[in-house]
């Protein structure tokens, strides 16, 4: 099965390393990054003003930094809640951070469009659980 990500990062070392981190742990996957999650908004806002054509690409999970010029990722999310009660039902969103403040992990937690904190470097483990969490999904329709 093949699962789509959204990495928006203002870091093009973790873009990349966590790019090819995905690719190797999870295998038959899409991932499409930004550098700044104005332009991942904008792109949603697009694929959302668009609701009869066929998207190709809607985001399985989308992995958002905190810290990030113009819009970090606290930002992103309450811009993006909308978008995703409306048009992003299923897709995961995650803060994925270096942050070890635990007042930023329980806002990550506690925030209605974040489904969840997670600690940079990715992991195996941590990819696995998120994998297993939409293959059970699916195999329980």
């Amino acid at each position: 099965m093949k699962l789509n990500f959204v990495l928006i990062d203002d870091s093009e070392i973790d873009l990349f390393v966590n790019q090819k981190f995905i690719e190797k742990s999870v295998g038959d996957v899409e991932i499409l990054t930004f550098i700044r999650a104005k332009n991942a908004l904008d792109h949603f806002n697009a694929l959302s003003g668009q609701p009869n054509a066929d998207h190709s690409f809607i985001p399985d999970f989308i992995f958002v930094d905190i810290n990030m010029p113009e819009m970090d990722g606290f930002e992103f999310l309450d811009a993006f809640a909308k978008l995703k009660s409306e048009h992003f039902p299923n897709t995961k969103v995650y803060i994925v951070s270096s942050s070890t403040l635990l007042k930023e992990i329980v806002a990550a937690d506690n925030h209605f469009a974040c489904d969840g904190f997670i600690s940079k470097p990715l992991t195996s483990r941590s990819m696995q659980q998120l994998v297993d969490s939409v293959t059970s999904k699916i195999a329980d329709k």
